[in-house]
């Protein structure tokens, strides 16, 4: 398994479970944890991923997340909310719709 597949299944792994342990995850992919903690480095770039320390910590990613699923871009996503004030009815209320549905923050993919 290349780097990179062993990321997207990382990925994959924590959009299923959304929550796992770098020893969990160092185990599964028969690599070390120092491995995962640079994979995760890597996926936060672009994904919604985050680590918490302590007592229940972990690799999380974002609930709201799903792969596979397109989402705007920052700069997109700020397109659409200059616009929406220019709209009214239901012009307006379709734009919070599309906002909402494929808007969710810190996503860059």
């Amino acid at each position: 398994m290349t780097a990179r597949e062993r990321r997207k299944a990382i990925l994959e792994a924590l959009c299923l479970r959304r929550f796992d342990t770098l020893d969990n995850l160092a185990f599964e992919f028969k690599v070390s944890k120092r491995t995962i903690r640079y994979d995760i480095e890597l996926l936060s770039l672009s994904y919604p991923i985050y680590t918490v320390q302590g007592n229940g910590g972990g690799i999380h990613v974002d609930e709201k997340y799903r792969l596979g699923k397109s989402y705007l871009k920052d700069e997109q996503k700020e397109l659409l909310e200059r616009l929406l004030p220019s709209l009214d009815g239901k012009d307006a209320e379709v734009m919070k719709s599309i906002i909402r549905t494929f808007g969710l923050k810190g996503v860059t993919k």
